[in-house]
């Protein structure tokens, strides 16, 4: 086994804008005043029309990699940041979105060095705030202690900004753009496949604007959501899962 106690791996945080100058501020602001430092930081932007790269440029010194050009969507630019991300693990923060505090990722760390070798996934609790900031509520789904990826058969059990994947694995499995608005569900399970330590810190991690494009576009990500689900797990025990769900919601009502 390989000792990490005095390693120190490098994150890659990669943000996907497109018309998000009320946003992204305090999204940049949150990855670069973490206590800990070896940190990438990588904006891909489907060339905004409003001052989203403006204020990006400003703090352009402490941000490793910036693009603004037409893209085929949300999940063809985060393919594209991906591909350009070093560090040992990377994951994605909307614009809006925020690390919890300016020690999270130090804190992340900390717990990694528990374990006898680097982890392929950590993952964490997401908050829910208001476009202010202030605190709403935890995510209503909740964390599983022990993550595989036979969890996500009861849904999207740990946020996506909360999931830190191996960039090798990450470099392996893109984003498949036929999902307009789930794909991130059928890449974290994918990833999960192909993992074999899956990492709990026991942190908030994220604060999560409640607001997004799944959100917004519901209906078609449900369906969506029931095909990956079908892909991966089976059609019978998805449609009887969704039965048990339904009676499951009557009983309690």
């Amino acid at each position: 086994m390989t000792n990490i106690s005095h390693l120190h791996p490098k994150f890659s945080i990669i943000t996907v804008t497109y018309n998000a100058e009320k946003t992204i501020e305090d999204t940049i602001q949150s990855v670069i005043t973490q206590s800990y430092k070896n940190v990438e930081y990588i904006i891909i932007d489907g060339d905004s029309k409003d001052d989203t790269m403006e204020i990006a440029d400003k703090y352009s010194e402490h941000i490793s990699h910036i693009v603004s050009e037409p893209d085929k969507g949300l999940y063809d630019a985060m393919n594209k940041g991906i591909k350009m991300a070093t560090g040992n693990y990377l994951c994605f923060l909307n614009a809006g979105d925020e690390l919890h505090e300016d020690d999270t990722l130090l804190n992340i760390v900390h717990t990694i060095r528990k374990e006898s070798r680097l982890p392929d996934v950590i993952y964490g609790e997401t908050a829910i705030v208001n476009d202010e900031g202030h605190f709403i509520r935890m995510r209503r789904l909740q964390t599983p202690e022990r993550l595989t990826w036979k969890s996500f058969r009861h849904g999207m059990l740990v946020c996506h900004q909360a999931f830190f994947a191996n960039t090798r694995l990450a470099k392996s499995e893109l984003y498949d753009l036929n999902y307009r608005f789930s794909a991130d569900y059928d890449w974290c399970i994918r990833i999960m496949k192909k993992s074999r330590n899956l990492h709990n810190t026991h942190l908030t991690i994220i604060d999560y604007l409640n607001e997004g494009m799944t959100t917004k576009n519901h209906k078609a990500s449900l369906k969506e959501r029931f095909d990956i689900m079908c892909k991966h797990y089976g059609y019978i025990s998805t449609v009887l899962y969704h039965i048990w769900f339904v009676i499951r919601v009557v009983l309690k009502k």
